[in-house]
């Protein structure tokens, strides 16, 4: 992803040289918009994780690799709020409001929740801000297998179209709908909710074309892949149960993906409505 030039954005809150102190748990609406990587499904993906003890830290150094992280990360960021104040001024009628991001490492609070890089990269409503370890992005490449700088990427601006639900009034719906339901029912809305994260991460993508580079695509479908609760399901050594997930199938992830990149429409964003995911 050809980033050089590009501003970092203005709405990063880092708190990576403080971060510790708490214990990671997600809570409350935190579980509706957490990347996750199928932990919520029931999985221990704690030996796939390199996760940072949890004990109190005051302060901490930041290395270069971490450094290079965020910088990533600020001006993807920034992509994502040019793309969605026009997109949002073209297909709906209103002006966007973008989400604060959170850098952390090891551990972080939230009014979700505390959370670790363990946990993934997550979006609370409550604050409307996205919360990530950049770590995350080395464990996205080296143990699940998702490489490339435009996969991290993808997992920045899913987390930034969770934010475009909260916007949009769907989270709120949803939840509402979650309270009133089953567990399965409750994760099959959830799944919906996911995948359409998903395809909006595809519009976010179709409108960044001009700086994507040669394989940068396939990187995105991959990472889709690779955080599939199916596929996490298998190499947690299980047999997939689908009325567990609650992100959606390795296929239907990159499908849905592929979808918002093809359409770059919002409108064909519609996983409630559609039949068949």
């Amino acid at each position: 992803m050809r980033l050089r030039g590009i501003r970092g954005s203005r709405n990063i809150e880092d708190r990576r040289r403080s971060s510790g102190g708490a214990k990671a748990g997600l809570g409350g609406v935190g579980l509706l918009v957490v990347l996750a990587i199928g932990y919520f499904a029931g999985i221990d993906v704690t030996p796939l994780l390199q996760q940072t003890p949890q004990s109190a830290q005051t302060s901490r150094d930041i290395s270069p690799e971490e450094e290079r992280a965020a910088q990533f990360t600020s001006r993807v960021l920034a992509t994502t709020e040019q793309v969605w104040s026009n997109v949002f001024q073209t297909q709906v009628g209103q002006s966007y409001e973008p989400p604060v991001l959170v850098l952390f490492s090891g551990v972080t609070s939230s009014p979700c929740g505390n959370a670790s890089g363990a946990t993934g990269p997550f979006y609370c409503p409550a604050d409307e801000k996205a919360y990530l370890d950049t770590a995350f992005f080395a464990t996205l490449a080296r143990q699940l297998g998702a490489r490339g700088d435009f996969a991290a990427a993808y997992v920045i601006a899913h987390e930034v179209a969770h934010h475009v639900q909260n916007e949009l009034g769907i989270l709120g719906q949803v939840n509402e709908r979650r309270q009133a339901a089953g567990e399965a029912r409750a994760n099959a809305l959830t799944v919906r909710l996911e995948l359409q994260a998903d395809c909006l991460s595809g519009v976010w993508a179709r409108s960044v074309d001009g700086l994507l580079e040669p394989g940068d695509m396939e990187e995105a479908l991959n990472a889709a892949r690779m955080i599939g609760d199916d596929h996490l399901q298998r190499r947690a050594g299980r047999v997939p149960q689908p009325h567990t997930f609650t992100h959606g199938t390795s296929e239907q992830r990159s499908r849905w993906f592929a979808t918002g990149y093809r359409s770059g429409a919002i409108r064909d964003c519609d996983t409630f409505g559609a039949d068949q995911l």
